[in-house]
């Protein structure tokens, strides 16, 4: 994450937005967001929830109907021109010729921001090194892949060097190790100081990147916070622990009842009990167990996710939710 910056003004600033259509209905509906500069903010909502309105808005492709919001320091109203020569916008869907080549793409890029010739060849060389795609720079774009594709998208929205950059789902669709190729690049971007706003369906991906995540439903924002606080909000970690065959399950209730409280379980030949201190409750419930004489097969601690913070306050769950690891970590025990 990079530093905060100590300007006046946050990166991103919006004040009882809305947006109406056609009929009366707002797909934005008096939301309230601030982002400070320097960090990775993950916005998430389901299917309608306001979520692509809001993003259109502050990349100053949609006007709204109420409300204001500023980036980088910036009205996306009244002063739309300055906006977008702060930001760089890599949406899911870009339109890019696939018979140009992506070093033909980048140039062309730098000569719509006002670079020279040799500035624009200057500035496409050193973002194609920076995507990895130099090997492929002089290649037709439509012979790339979708993982090849999404890294020329960003470079093109780099090469202005913009204070703020909106990413659509930037890793829809693409592999793991494209996916990985991808978040390094984004936390690197951050590294050096870029904010960035960041359009998910996968949780994964917002806990991975974000320092904080801001959910909306109804056009309004429902949750913030860091993903810690927001699992913190769900409830506490569980600590799992499968018994041995034949291991006397009461006994174990007793001798766990002594560490947490206990949780029911559906698996018989399995205690539960809340871990408020998370993974640190493992020795203490292996020791009482072994005191007890009691045999374990494995101990496994459950920390509530972003996909169960999603459902909480959304009543639905996110359609990439489950895409990533499972948020739990598992100890083989010697019986």
């Amino acid at each position: 994450m990079a530093s905060r910056s100590s300007s006046s003004h946050p990166a991103v600033a919006v004040r009882g937005l809305e947006r109406a259509f056609k009929g009366g209905i707002k797909a934005v509906d008096g939301l309230d967001l601030e982002v400070p500069e320097g960090e990775i903010y993950g916005f998430l909502g389901p299917n309608g929830a306001g979520k692509t309105t809001t993003v259109r808005i502050l990349v100053t492709l949609l006007r709204p109907t109420g409300g204001e919001a500023r980036v980088a320091g910036h009205d996306v109203v009244s002063d739309a021109d300055a906006v977008r020569r702060n930001i760089g916008v890599a949406l899911q869907e870009a339109a890019i010729d696939p018979l140009m080549s992506g070093v033909e793409l980048l140039r062309m890029q730098g000569a719509l921001h006002g670079m020279r010739g040799s500035e624009a060849r200057g500035r496409a060389t050193e973002l194609l090194e920076r995507v990895g795609l130099t090997d492929a720079g002089g290649r037709r774009v439509g012979q790339y892949s979708g993982g090849m594709r999404r890294r020329l998208d960003l470079a093109m929205a780099l090469v202005h060097r913009p204070k703020v950059l909106f990413l659509d789902e930037p890793t829809t669709g693409l592999d793991p190790t494209s996916r990985n190729a991808l978040w390094r690049e984004v936390r690197g971007l951050n590294d050096d100081g870029t904010t960035v706003f960041l359009t998910t369906q996968y949780l994964e991906e917002a806990e991975q990147l974000a320092d904080r995540v801001g959910i909306i439903a109804g056009g309004s924002l429902v949750a913030e916070g860091t993903p810690a606080e927001l699992k913190s909000r769900v409830g506490e970690p569980t600590l799992h622990v499968d018994l041995a065959e034949g291991a006397d399950v009461p006994a174990a209730r007793r001798a766990l009842s002594t560490v947490g409280p206990l949780v029911d379980c559906a698996d018989d030949a399995r205690v539960a009990i809340r871990a408020a201190r998370g993974k640190a409750t493992v020795p203490d419930a292996i020791r009482a167990l072994d005191d007890a004489g009691i045999a374990v097969e494995s101990v496994e601690v459950v920390s509530p996710t972003l996909d169960d913070v999603f459902a909480a306050v959304t009543g639905s769950t996110l359609e990439g939710a489950g895409g990533g690891a499972a948020d739990g970590e598992t100890a083989g025990v010697g019986a």
